[in-house]
């Protein structure tokens, strides 16, 4: 039987890439007034104020990588989480993995959205292909390894409140009025560089895209959150502006990760080399770096 990959649902996957792959997908938790919502499970009432976010427990994901386990045959899992530094899921992992013995390995992607998606779905193409469990462990690390997250927020106050932008006092100190162009360093969401209108913003998010791919093939998502045209413009400048993309991706953000970003969020992540096992011809598109243990 393949190896079975695990992610959780900050990794924003398509249900037809997730069904197509099989991947597991455990969901991160938004707690609001007393109800406990889980991420792409539950139906979530808009316009929620004094949301907060928690990551999955260990017996959540015990719980999914036993049942993966078994549907492998006890061939194998490899579960590929949000950053340790972004949430407490990833402590959650080692300690449901530990309980379930060396069968069951755990990657710190170092990132979230597709920068967690990507590794996912590079390492369920080689475990669909055959690959034992390490080659799969292996190319979830060296995706996630390659993997570069940009991100573009309309306003600050919502990563201010999530405490997702540390303390840096030259972010913390300017206007909320402020288009920062932010980046994924080491696990931890800092700033990139500052503009002062959204035009230069998405335009500074696109030249550092760019940057990011270099000459190689490469693998780009667009995310947003209620923002679809800015993501489809973005996605159609870094298609001209980057030659060599393998495979590009156009998805919303989810609902944990939009509570941090806030609507009119636009990200992008690239994935220099590519994200596939040299047999992806056959995935639908979707619509929708790292540590390792």
């Amino acid at each position: 039987m393949p190896v079975v990959v695990v992610t959780d649902s900050s990794a924003c996957l398509s249900p037809e890439l997730v069904d197509r792959l099989d991947i597991r997908v455990v969901p991160l938790h938004l707690l609001h007034d007393g109800h406990d919502y889980c991420d792409g499970v539950d139906e979530i009432p808009t316009g929620l104020s004094g949301v907060t976010t928690s990551g999955a427990s260990p017996g959540e994901l015990g719980d999914a990588y036993a049942a993966a386990l078994a549907d492998s045959g006890g061939d194998g899992v490899v579960a590929v989480h949000i950053s340790r530094q972004l949430s407490g899921t990833w402590e959650a992992a080692r300690q449901a993995a530990r309980a379930l013995g060396e069968k069951v390995r755990v990657v710190d992607s170092a990132s979230t959205g597709m920068g967690l998606g990507y590794p996912a779905l590079a390492a369920a193409r080689v475990a669909r292909a055959g690959g034992r469990l390490e080659a799969v462990y292996q190319k979830a690390v060296e995706v996630a390894a390659r993997g570069r997250t940009l991100v573009v927020v309309d306003r600050l106050d919502h990563l201010r409140r999530g405490g997702r932008i540390g303390t840096a006092a030259a972010l913390l100190g300017t206007a909320l009025a402020m288009k920062p162009v932010l980046h994924v360093v080491d696990g931890k969401l800092v700033l990139r560089e500052k503009t002062r209108t959204s035009t230069k913003a998405l335009a500074k998010l696109v030249d550092a895209a760019v940057e990011q791919a270099g000459s190689e093939p490469a693998a780009v998502a667009v995310q947003h959150l209620d923002a679809p045209e800015r993501a489809e413009e973005v996605a159609a400048q870094l298609k001209e502006r980057i030659p060599t993309v393998t495979e590009t991706i156009v998805t919303g953000i989810g609902t944990v990760l939009g509570v941090h970003v806030g609507p009119g969020a636009v990200g992008v992540v690239v994935c220099p080399g590519g994200a596939d096992a040299g047999d992806s011809s056959e995935d639908p598109p979707g619509d929708s770096s790292t540590a390792s243990d």
